[in-house]
């Protein structure tokens, strides 16, 4: 998605971002205020949640359980490789940015745009 390439699982459709994507990602979709929230991210404290832990695709560590923009828990790499989120947790918080943004024109609409990409039937 604008040239940023995304590892996306067709069985649970969940969305794997390399460290620095999802900073891109928010950038393209005119959401460049949301690095707050990303910059806070790693020392965020781990969410209590009786859910299993993933392992990283890349150190095979057991990764964070983070609770961003209430109720969307993602899973962070402990050595900064990325961020994994489940089936529909991008499109979550992705909402939950765009409604936050001031007036900026088109930023619904570029996400409505992304999410229809990636939740797009892949064959």
């Amino acid at each position: 998605h604008n040239r940023i390439e995304l590892d996306y699982c067709a069985a649970c459709h969940g969305v794997w971002f390399d460290a620095g994507e999802l900073e891109l990602l928010l950038g393209s979709l005119g959401l460049e205020g949301a690095g707050r929230l990303l910059a806070d991210i790693p020392e965020a404290a781990e969410a209590d949640t009786g859910e299993e832990k993933r392992r990283c695709p890349f150190c095979r560590r057991k990764m964070k359980k983070v609770d961003l923009e209430e109720k969307v828990l993602v899973d962070l790499c402990p050595q900064g490789e990325g961020i994994w989120f489940d089936g529909g947790e991008v499109g979550d918080l992705i909402g939950r940015l765009a409604e936050k943004t001031p007036c900026q024109p088109g930023v619904m609409q570029n996400a409505i745009d992304f999410l229809g990409e990636v939740i797009k039937p892949w064959e």
